[in-house]
């Protein structure tokens, strides 16, 4: 099984301008997404798809592939992650030969472990028509919340479980945002990491942490320092 890891880091960024070389914990959040990839089974190289040349600088230090500043038209906020992950894998396929996967790794997920992404690898190795991706459990239970219509609050889900009590709901969650991995092929023909085959792996809220703004990164620090000791990748 031959998968290709994919980190998208531009340089541009209107929440937190700069944050993919920003310093979490001694480490840019593109190296820590780098190391986080290096060295796992299935993972045949790491690419990072950047726009910026310092950050290309970085991540090449760090042991990446970085084999060209990807396209204005892909740094952009309209550019998808569909989008920037096709151009990279078109190129690397183009030259290093067919992959039978792409895992995508956000660098704003710094709490995201080693051991997460191997576990997202393996689960699609043993099942490559579906894709895979990264959950938690939901904080707030769709069943519970609301939306306004003319001024008025209605469930958002119909049936809800408003009379339900919390602990007899079923099991919701959210997808993290720091590991997709998907079949070329998939991909290709949906341009989405949504399609219809789609399996989750379980991970921890710690993890979940995604980083857009600087309350984010706040909170990722503070996780860092309530477990007292540096993030331990694996």
């Amino acid at each position: 099984m031959k998968i290709l890891a994919v980190i998208p880091a531009r340089g541009g960024s209107r929440r937190l301008p700069g944050k993919n070389l920003r310093v979490f914990d001694g480490e840019p959040l593109v190296v820590r997404a780098v190391r986080a990839a290096t060295g796992i089974a299935n993972v045949c190289d790491v690419l990072v798809s950047t726009d910026d040349a310092a950050i290309a600088d970085v991540a090449r230090a760090a042991g990446a592939l970085v084999p060209w500043l990807r396209p204005a038209a892909l740094a952009t906020d309209a550019a998808t992650s569909a989008d920037v992950c096709l151009h990279a894998l078109d190129w690397y396929e183009s030259v290093h030969g067919a992959v039978d996967g792409l895992v995508l790794l956000a660098p704003t997920s710094p709490l995201r472990t080693r051991a997460s992404i191997d576990t997202a690898c393996r689960v699609f190795a043993e099942d490559p028509a579906s894709a895979v991706v990264a959950v938690a459990p939901a904080l707030s239970h769709p069943m519970w919340c609301f939306r306004t219509v003319h001024g008025r609050l209605q469930p958002f889900m119909e049936p809800n479980g408003l009379t339900t009590r919390s602990q007899d709901l079923p099991p919701a969650f959210v997808v993290t945002g720091g590991i997709y991995v998907i079949a070329p092929a998939v991909l290709r023909a949906g341009h989405t990491f949504f399609p219809e085959a789609l399996r989750p792996i379980e991970v921890s809220a710690r993890e979940a942490i995604d980083i857009d703004t600087e309350a984010d990164w706040q909170a990722a620090e503070a996780a860092v320092r309530r477990d007292g000791a540096r993030l331990n990748h694996d």
